[in-house]
């Protein structure tokens, strides 16, 4: 379905750049910029996790950064760049988006979305599997697409597009999950497919489920935590990066750098129909702000990132992470929370004399 392309997509950039980093204000004083980094630190302060902010407007190429030049695990986001590497193998017509895809045994994953409801060998259009990853974060539909560019072509889409930024090696969903349950046991390398649908269909405890796949009592799996394995997975720095590479790819997505304009549309398309990211950035923005986001989330991490768009102006990029915070409900209300400083901040309705 063709979108409609919003009226900053064919404004010129902005040249002028002044940027607050930190906290530390690296340019003229402005009213907007002081404002956010106050609000931020106000709700990193009232959170019992650690919060990370990046904005950018991308009018006055102003930029804000809070806790954001260090690594953050960016879960679902990365699948931004997974899009963006199926659209350029379809632009280079390698790939056709209407074309149907096999369900393999090896490309399930647990998770949202409705791919695995599908039985194995299901024929599914690749543009079908683009719209659940974007829309519904559908882990399935994200490594068959994988699977399709191959896992070089997407990290080489994000190293591209991030450029000096820091953004770490993106795995399958399914790297995710052995590399969490092998902080118990190695053999956990070798699960797949079904193996994750069994294990979080089991009942009782997520480490006595995975003793069982894998034929193991729970004896035979280190004595550490659920919570102590994905803590020791997240150190390994697997789908992470700083906040500002995550925006550097959606900076090239909007300006027409990654994509050409008809698959730029589509994606940013998809964006703003997300389903997953309601308590969060969105319901800080004002009622009915256009806004294309893609959201992650994991055990005790949760992101948010995205474009407000602007009427007759180039859009405002965020990027935000939560870690720390083990319940997803408080998470999003810190999300929430950045959206509202957003808004109260005077960013979205600035003047060009004071976005300058």
């Amino acid at each position: 379905m063709p979108h409609r392309r919003p009226p900053w997509r064919h404004l010129p950039m902005a040249l002028a750049l002044s940027a607050l980093l930190n906290g530390s204000v690296l340019a003229a004083p402005t009213a907007w910029p002081e404002k956010l980094l106050e609000q931020l630190a106000q709700i990193d302060a009232q959170s019992p996790g650690e919060l990370g902010v990046y904005v950018k407007d991308l009018h006055s190429q102003r930029v804000v950064a809070y806790q954001a030049d260090e690594p953050w695990y960016l879960a679902s986001t990365v699948k931004v760049p997974i899009a963006i590497a199926v659209l350029q193998a379809a632009m280079a017509g390698t790939i056709h988006l209407d074309s149907p895809l096999t369900l393999a045994a090896e490309d399930y994953v647990d998770g949202a979305g409705s791919s695995n409801a599908r039985p194995v060998g299901s024929r599914v259009a690749v543009r079908t599997l683009l719209e659940q990853m974007i829309i519904y974060s559908d882990n399935t539909a994200s490594d068959r697409l994988i699977r399709l560019v191959g896992l070089d072509a997407v990290n080489q889409v994000a190293q591209n597009l991030a450029g000096d930024q820091p953004f770490f090696a993106i795995t399958t969903l399914a790297g995710v999950r052995r590399q969490i349950y092998s902080q118990w046991h190695p053999n956990a390398q070798q699960l797949a497919g079904q193996d994750f649908l069994q294990i979080r269909r089991a009942s009782g405890s997520r480490k006595a489920a995975v003793a069982r796949q894998l034929g193991l009592t729970e004896a035979d799996l280190q004595p550490i935590s659920l919570d102590q394995a994905y803590q020791a997975y997240y150190a390994g720095g697997a789908n992470s990066g700083h906040l500002a590479a995550l925006a550097e790819v959606l900076e090239a997505l909007v300006s027409g750098r990654a994509l050409d304009a008809a698959h730029t549309d589509y994606l940013l398309g998809l964006m703003r129909q997300v389903q997953t990211g309601s308590r969060r950035i969105r319901a800080g923005l004002p009622a009915a702000t256009s806004y294309a986001q893609k959201t992650g989330t994991q055990r005790a991490r949760a992101c948010d990132a995205g474009l407000i768009e602007r009427p007759d102006t180039l859009p405002v990029l965020v990027v935000a992470c939560v870690r720390g915070d083990l319940s997803t409900a408080r998470s999003e209300t810190s999300l929430r929370q950045v959206g509202e400083a957003l808004s109260r901040s005077g960013l979205l309705n600035a003047t060009d004399e004071n976005n300058q």
